[in-house]
């Protein structure tokens, strides 16, 4: 299963009134876990940069000026999160300017199917407490003292670790290869490998104890573990 962690920085909050994408940044997972391909761009937003989003994300006109706009890198990002299951926290900000970039282009938008909002999975899984990305980190121990202020791709690669945390912990991830490949066909044979032990284990019970436990299943009439094995009913 591959999944798209996905975080946008912009010039405001209202795609509607020509607030536009500055910066998007990515990162992979496959079967919960982090393969280490990332996406990142800069995007000049051909307009200039309000204060309060200036003071969010430190990304000035200057900066951004040299940078491509969405138009230029629309092509790449839409084939990096092709059929990808998109995790967003707080998702119908950042799919209402990317489908307002899109449609600006003509691109088909973010189908809703293929989004998980983290921020609506921690509100249900913690009802009443404050479920911003910084307090997440804060509930579950994750690292984010480099979040001195918002950036797209750092942020992206904490919620991943929230997004772990959020749907059970990096134990999620044990044994998917094999259901996935159980599923993937009728009758499709699996085969796991097991370890052979090198070297066997000495015998835990003495000669005295093998007797005595002998002696006891033999008083026993007709155990039904031995129709399971095939051996006789009685010895």
């Amino acid at each position: 299963m591959r999944e798209i962690v996905l975080d946008t920085e912009t010039t405001g909050v209202e795609p509607l009134k020509g607030d536009r994408i500055v910066e998007i940044g990515c990162v992979e997972l496959v079967n919960h876990c982090p393969t280490g391909r990332n996406y990142h761009v800069y995007i000049n937003p051909e307009r200039n940069m309000p204060d309060g989003a200036f003071r969010v994300h430190g990304l000035s006109e200057a900066f951004l000026s040299d940078k491509p706009v969405f138009a230029g890198i629309a092509a790449e990002f839409a084939a990096f999160i092709a059929d990808a299951r998109l995790v967003i926290h707080n998702a119908a900000f950042d799919v209402g300017f990317i489908n307002m970039e899109f449609g600006r282009l003509g691109l088909p938008s973010i189908v809703p199917a293929l989004v998980v909002d983290t921020l609506a999975m921690a509100r249900r899984k913690h009802p009443g407490a404050s479920n911003s990305l910084d307090a997440l980190c804060a509930r579950y121990g994750i690292d984010n003292s480099r979040r001195t202020k918002h950036g797209a791709l750092l942020d992206s690669e904490i919620l991943a670790e929230v997004y772990i945390e959020l749907i059970g912990g990096k134990q999620t991830s044990l044994g998917l290869g094999i259901a996935a490949a159980g599923s993937a066909g009728v009758g499709l044979a699996v085969t796991i490998e097991r370890p052979v032990r090198q070297r066997q284990l000495a015998p835990r019970l003495t000669p005295e104890e093998r007797a005595a436990h002998e002696a006891f299943v033999a008083k026993l009439k007709g155990p039904l573990w031995r129709g399971y094995l095939g051996l006789p009913e009685e010895v």
